[in-house]
C-alpha cells in the first residue's frame, strides 16, 4: 500500500461507514479502482501510439519518460505545475521532419485532447538529444534512455545498452574514466534493433604509479568487455556493444599528430558523460584550432605514395604467382596423366614442347611461346627485373592463359582417347594372342565361333568368359566410331583381366597334363 492511499485510508471516519461496509472494503474498491484507471490509461496510450505511428510512419521513436525526470524536460516558468503529474510522452521524429512539427504535436494535442487524458508530449529530432550531451545536459539523456518505449525502430534500445553498459563501467572505475562517448549508425539516427553499438571509453592514464600504464589498459579494457553481456541482458534489446578503450595519453598524442581516425572520432562522436576531456577538444575542432603538425601532413601526405606502392607491388605478386602457378600446374599435370613423372616448374615449357609438340603432334607452338612468356615474367619478378605490371600487359597476359588452359581441356582429352585406345587395343591383342595359341591363326569371326563351340558349350570355360570376349569386340568397335568412352574402356579391361588369367591357368593345365602324358 502506498503513502498516498494509507493516507486516504486514514481520512475515512469509522462512525460514517455503512454497516455493511468494512474499512477493508473500501481500501480494495480504491485498489480496483486505481487498476481500471491504469489500464483504461494504457489503452489509450495504445490508441495514441497507433494513431502517430499510422500518421507519421517516419517516427523514429515513443517512449514515456520517468516521472522524477521531468523537471529537467519542462520550464517551470513557462509550463504549469501540475503538468509534472502529466504522462511525459517523448516522440522522435527524424531531422527532416522537424520543419513540420508545429503542425505534428498540434495533430497529437488534438488527439490526446479526444482520449481526455492527461499527457505532455515532447517532440524532438535525434539532433536534439544529441545537442543535450554537447551541452553536458546528460542526466537527460539517460532519462530519455531509461524511458519506457511503446514504439523503437532502434535509437532508444542503442542509448539504453550503451547507457547501462556506462553506469556499469563508472560504479566500477569511476575515477579512471574520462569520457564515454557514442559513434556511429546510432549518432547518425541510423541504428535498428540490430546495429552494432559503437562507443569510445577514453582512460586517463596521468596518474598511473602502482602498474604500467598498458596494464593498466588491459586491466580495464577486460572489465569493459566483460560488462557489455550484461549490460545487454539488461537493456533486453539486440543491439550488441563494440566498445574501444583508449588511453588518455595515447590518445592526446593521435590528437597531436592529427590522425584522421580521431579527428573523425572527435567530429562524429557524441559524449554521454564526459569530466572535461572530450568536449574541449570537439570544441576546439569545430573552432579550426586542432590542426595537424607539417610533420603530420608530411606523414599523411606520403602515405598516399606508399599506398600506390604497395597496390603496385601487390597486383604484380598476385598477378605473377597466380598466372605462374595456374599455367605450370596443370601442365605438370597433363605430362603426368601422358605418364612421365613431373617437372620442376621452370622446365614445364621445354617437356611440353618436346612431348606434345615435337614427338606427339597434339599441341601448337604458339601455346608453349605463352608458357615461356609466364615463366619468363616470373624469373624477371623473382630477380627484381621488373617492378610493376601495367593494367595493359594484364589483360593481355589473362586473354593468353585463358586460351592456354583451354587448350589444356582439348590436350587432356586428346591425351585421355590415345591411351583409351592403346587400353583397347592392347586388351583385344593380348586376348587373341592366347586364343589364337589354343584354336589356330584364324580371322576373329572364325575365333569367336570355335571358341563358343569347342570350349564354353563343352564345358571347359563358362559362358561368362563368352561375354567377356564379345564385350571386348564390341568396345573396340565402338571406339574406332568415336562412340565410346572412357567408362566402357575400363570396365572392358578389368573383365579382360578375368578372361586372359582363366585362359592362361587353362593353357597351364592342359600342359600339365601332356607333360605328365609325355612322362608315362
Amino acid at each position: 500500500m502506498t503513502a498516498e492511499q494509507e493516507h486516504n485510508e486514514n481520512e475515512i471516519p469509522e462512525m460514517e461507514l455503512d454497516n455493511k461496509y468494512s474499512k477493508k472494503d473500501l481500501v480494495q474498491e480504491n485498489h480496483e479502482d486505481i487498476k481500471k484507471d491504469m489500464d483504461k490509461t494504457k489503452k489509450e496510450i495504445d490508441k495514441l501510439k497507433s494513431f502517430i505511428i499510422k500518421k507519421y510512419s517516419f517516427t523514429q521513436a515513443i517512449s514515456i519518460l520517468p516521472p522524477q525526470s521531468i523537471k529537467h524536460f519542462i520550464d517551470e516558468e513557462e509550463v504549469p505545475k501540475e503538468t509534472e503529474k502529466h504522462i511525459h510522452l517523448l516522440i522522435v521524429i527524424p531531422e527532416e521532419n522537424m520543419k513540420e512539427v508545429v503542425k505534428i504535436k498540434t495533430e497529437i494535442v488534438k488527439q490526446i485532447e479526444e482520449l481526455k487524458q492527461k499527457i505532455w508530449v515532447h517532440i524532438h529530432s535525434p539532433s536534439d538529444l544529441w545537442e543535450l550531451c554537447i551541452d553536458s545536459k546528460f542526466e537527460l539523456v539517460t532519462a530519455i534512455a531509461m524511458s519506457f518505449p511503446l514504439h523503437d525502430t532502434g535509437i532508444l534500445g542503442a542509448l539504453r545498452v550503451a547507457e547501462i553498459h556506462k553506469s556499469l563501467v563508472l560504479q566500477k572505475f569511476e575515477k579512471y574514466v574520462v569520457s564515454y562517448v557514442i559513434a556511429g549508425s546510432l549518432v547518425r539516427g541510423e541504428a535498428v534493433p540490430t546495429s552494432d553499438v559503437d562507443v569510445f571509453i577514453i582512460i586517463n592514464d596521468t596518474d598511473v604509479k602502482r602498474m604500467p600504464r598498458l596494464e593498466l589498459k588491459e586491466r580495464l579494457r577486460s572489465i569493459i568487455y566483460q560488462y557489455v553481456g550484461e549490460a545487454g541482458a539488461i537493456a533486453g534489446v539486440k543491439n550488441k556493444l563494440s566498445p574501444q578503450v583508449y588511453l588518455l595519453t595515447d590518445f592526446w598524442e593521435s590528437v597531436k599528430d592529427a590522425h584522421p581516425v580521431i579527428f573523425t572520432f572527435i567530429r562524429d562522436g557524441i559524449p554521454i558523460y564526459d569530466r572535461g576531456t572530450f568536449m574541449p577538444w570537439k570544441a576546439l575542432l569545430r573552432m579550426g584550432k586542432l590542426k595537424p603538425s607539417p610533420e603530420a601532413i608530411d606523414m599523411f601526405m606520403s602515405m598516399g605514395d606508399k599506398t600506390v606502392k604497395r597496390v603496385k607491388s601487390a597486383l604484380l605478386d598476385v598477378v605473377v604467382n597466380e598466372m605462374f602457378w595456374g599455367v605450370t600446374t596443370p601442365s605438370q599435370a597433363l605430362l603426368m596423366l601422358y605418364g612421365l613423372p613431373p617437372p620442376t616448374p621452370k622446365h614445364v615449357a621445354g617437356d611440353m614442347k618436346r612431348i606434345f609438340v615435337d614427338k606427339e603432334k597434339m599441341l601448337e607452338k604458339k601455346y608453349i611461346t605463352i608458357i615461356d612468356k609466364v615463366v619468363g615474367i616470373y624469373k624477371d619478378y623473382e630477380h627484381e627485373k621488373i617492378k610493376e605490371i601495367s593494367g595493359e600487359q594484364i589483360d593481355k597476359l589473362v586473354k593468353d592463359v585463358e586460351d592456354y588452359l583451354k587448350r589444356l581441356k582439348e590436350l587432356r582429352e586428346q591425351i585421355e582417347k590415345r591411351e583409351q585406345e592403346k587400353t583397347i587395343e592392347q586388351i583385344y591383342k593380348d586376348v587373341f594372342a592366347l586364343l589364337k595359341a589354343m584354336i589356330g591363326n584364324k580371322s576373329q569371326d572364325i575365333i569367336v565361333e570355335e571358341f563358343e563351340k569347342q570350349f564354353v558349350k563343352k564345358a571347359k570355360f563358362a559362358p561368362q568368359h563368352l561375354r567377356i570376349l564379345k564385350d571386348i569386340i564390341q568396345a573396340r568397335a565402338e571406339f574406332k566410331k568415336g562412340k565410346s568412352d572412357s567408362h566402357k574402356v575400363d570396365e572392358a579391361r578389368k573383365n579382360a583381366s578375368i578372361l586372359i588369367n582363366d585362359i592362361i591357368e587353362y593353357n597351364q593345365r592342359c600342359e600339365l597334363i601332356n607333360n605328365k602324358n609325355r612322362g608315362s
